[in-house]
């Protein structure tokens, strides 16, 4: 296990992301805004979003009290959208439950919506240093080709006891700061690793998806340009927009999806007019 940390270590020392924003500051609410961002989201994405994010909402007060206009169209461009919301609502919840503060107790933070038992030990680990145990996706990359490299089928259960013998519990934060871009560099040297995985799932393409469409409809409304709009209006919108060729358009589609942001809490429909909530 030694030998594996120091290959690690050796990597990370030399081609690290060192300079990755949210890696200069230990400052929980930046962290936990971070790890949120990052969700099935490119670096190179919240690299941009993320200064601008804290420069409109400094502090969880401040998101506590965003209008979800202004919070959709700032989140513009980093996808699912719901967790803009759940990140409002995690806010919130912190305020009131927690007196405005990042708990240092992963169990704690997988409570709120739209933050999984390993985001909330990432929030922990790079916020407070604390030595947790926990497997995402670059984690499982990394175990995936060291210790199982002719496997397929590997269950997190069997990575699990690997992942804590190694955890470096002196420095937990640059320990997985270093799998994470290890992680990083083999999925881009070898034929993905995390195949070998019981939880691999492809995941469908986004061009010609429902994913597509919807990030569509809330950018669209987000951004203030069109206003009173009724849902008609919008589908005629919907059926001229060029950078949404290949898409299939019927009406039927088109409602479906609205009634899903609806739920989701993204639009708010009143009769046949459609916006963003308040």
């Amino acid at each position: 296990m030694k030998e594996f940390r120091e290959t690690v270590y050796a990597y990370y020392d030399k081609e690290g992301r060192h300079n990755l924003p949210w890696r200069l500051t230990d400052d929980p609410y930046a962290v936990l805004l971070s790890e949120i961002m990052l969700q099935q989201t490119q670096v190179n994405r919240v690299i941009t979003k993320f200064p601008l994010f804290l420069s409109a909402y400094p502090s969880l007060r401040e998101l506590s009290t965003a209008a979800t206009q202004e919070l959709l169209s700032l989140w513009s461009g980093l996808g699912y959208n719901r967790r803009a919301l759940w990140l409002k609502e995690a806010a919130q919840r912190l305020i009131e439950e927690h007196g405005g503060s990042v708990p240092a107790d992963p169990n704690a933070l997988a409570a709120l919506k739209g933050i999984g038992y390993a985001t909330a030990c990432a929030v922990v680990t790079y916020s407070y240093n604390i030595p947790v145990v926990f497997i995402e996706t670059n984690v499982r990359t990394v175990f995936l080709h060291h210790f199982f490299p002719e496997q397929s089928g590997v269950h997190d259960r069997e990575l699990l006891p690997l992942v804590e013998e190694a955890l470096d519990r002196s420095n937990p934060r640059k320990w997985y700061s270093a799998l994470m871009d290890y992680g990083v560099y083999l999925k881009k040297t070898f034929k993905n690793p995390a195949k070998k995985s019981f939880h691999y799932t492809k995941q469908t393409p986004f061009k010609g998806s429902d994913r597509q469409i919807r990030g569509w409809i809330v950018k669209t409304l987000s951004e203030g340009s069109i206003s009173g709009i009724t849902c008609d209006e919008l589908y005629e919108y919907f059926l001229g927009e060029k950078n949404l060729e290949g898409q299939e358009r019927s009406r039927e589609r088109f409602k479906k999806i609205l009634s899903g942001l609806e739920q989701d809490g993204l639009v708010s429909l009143h009769g046949d007019s459609i916006k963003i909530p308040s």
